[in-house]
C-alpha cells in the first residue's frame, strides 16, 4: 500500500463544460484507444509532422524524405488490411558506414513504438515490417531506443504526406489536449484513491480542484466531471502552472474502480515550455476515483510512488 496524503477540497462548483476538441488515433495494442475526427489541418512546412491514416485494402506509397544524406532515397509500401498493417521499406544511396536504421511509428499523441530494424549493405536497406497500427507517420533513426520524436530528433529519414491525404489532427499542441477512450487493467501496486460518487453528481458538470504539494508543489490542477453524456462520463483535466514542476516528466491522469483496476485517462509532458496542459477523456465507468502519478517514462499502469489523489468533501 503506497501511503500519501490526500488533499480534501472544499469547493465543488457545477459548471457547464462543453467537452468539446479533438479526437484522435492511438496504437490499438496499448491500454488506451481513441476514434479520429475528419478535420483536415495544415502539415507542419517543414514536414516534421507527417501523420496520417491508412484506408483498408489500398496500397499506399510514401516517400521518406532524407535528413541530412545527400543523394539517400527512400520509400515505404503501406498495406493494411483486417489483419493489421504491413510496411515494406526499400532505402538507396546509403552513406558506406551505415549498418542498421531503426524504424518507428509515431501515433497522433506523439507515442513511438519500434517496428524493427532495417540491414544495410552495399548502401541499400530493405526490411518488412507489420503493425496493428492505422495512423502513423514513420521514422527511421540510427537509435535503438528512440523513446520520444520531436521535431529536433535526430532521424536519418522521416515520412512524407502522400498526395490527396491530410495528416491527422496532433494531440501535441499548445495546451497539450487530447481526448481519450481509456480500458482498464489490473496492476501490482494498490494505490488509495476514494470514490468520487459520481452518480450524486446528478447529471450535472462539477469542477474538483487539487493542489500538488512536496516535489511538485506549486503544480495546481483541476478537473471536470461531466456524466450528462449517456452512457460515458466525460473528463477533463487541466494544469496550470506547470514550469513549476519538474522539467521532462510525465503527469498521467488515472481513474480508478471499485475493484482496483486503473484507467490510464491521458498524459501530459513538462516540457518547462508552457504554463498550462490539458487532458480530455471519456469512461465508462459509473463511479470511480481520480488521481495524478508523475512517471518518468511513458507506462500503461501506474508505477510511481509520487502521487495525489482528488477527493471530495
Amino acid at each position: 500500500m503506497i501511503k500519501n496524503r490526500i488533499l480534501h477540497v472544499a469547493g465543488i462548483a457545477a459548471l457547464s463544460v462543453g467537452m468539446t476538441g479533438f479526437v484522435y488515433a492511438q496504437d490499438t495494442s496499448t491500454t488506451t484507444t481513441t476514434t479520429v475526427t475528419k478535420k483536415e489541418v495544415v502539415q507542419n512546412p517543414d514536414g516534421s509532422y507527417s501523420v496520417i491514416e491508412y484506408p483498408v485494402g489500398k496500397e499506399v506509397t510514401v516517400d521518406l524524405t532524407p535528413m541530412n544524406m545527400q543523394g539517400a532515397k527512400g520509400w515505404a509500401k503501406v498495406m493494411r488490411t483486417a489483419n493489421g498493417t504491413n510496411i515494406a521499406v526499400d532505402l538507396s544511396g546509403l552513406p558506406d558506414d551505415a549498418k542498421n536504421y531503426y524504424v518507428y511509428a509515431v501515433d497522433s499523441m506523439g507515442t513511438v513504438t519500434s517496428l524493427g530494424s532495417t540491414p544495410i549493405a552495399s548502401g541499400l536497406g530493405r526490411a518488412n515490417f507489420t503493425t496493428p497500427m492505422s495512423q502513423f507517420m514513420l521514422v527511421l533513426s540510427p537509435n535503438e531506443n528512440l523513446t520520444a520524436f520531436t521535431p529536433d530528433t535526430p532521424v536519418v529519414f522521416r515520412s512524407s504526406v502522400p498526395k490527396g491525404y491530410a495528416v491527422v489532427p496532433t494531440a501535441v499542441t499548445n495546451s497539450a489536449e487530447s481526448k481519450v477512450v481509456a480500458s482498464s487493467a489490473t496492476v501490482g501496486s494498490t494505490y488509495d484513491v476514494p470514490m468520487l460518487n459520481v452518480p450524486s453528481f446528478n447529471n450535472k458538470t462539477s469542477e474538483i480542484r487539487i493542489k500538488f504539494t512536496g516535489e511538485l508543489s506549486g503544480l495546481k490542477g483541476k478537473a471536470y466531471v461531466d456524466p450528462g453524456q449517456k452512457g460515458t462520463t466525460q473528463i477533463k483535466m487541466r494544469f496550470d502552472d506547470m514550469k513549476m514542476a519538474p522539467k521532462d516528466k510525465r503527469f498521467i491522469l488515472w481513474a480508478a474502480s471499485a475493484d482496483g483496476k486503473y484507467t490510464k485517462l491521458g498524459q501530459v509532458i513538462n516540457t518547462g515550455k508552457r504554463q498550462e496542459s490539458e487532458i480530455r477523456s471519456e469512461t465508462a465507468m459509473k463511479d470511480f476515483g481520480l488521481f495524478v502519478t508523475m512517471e518518468d517514462t511513458d507506462v500503461s499502469e501506474p508505477t510511481s510512488k509520487i502521487y495525489t489523489v482528488f477527493t471530495r468533501p
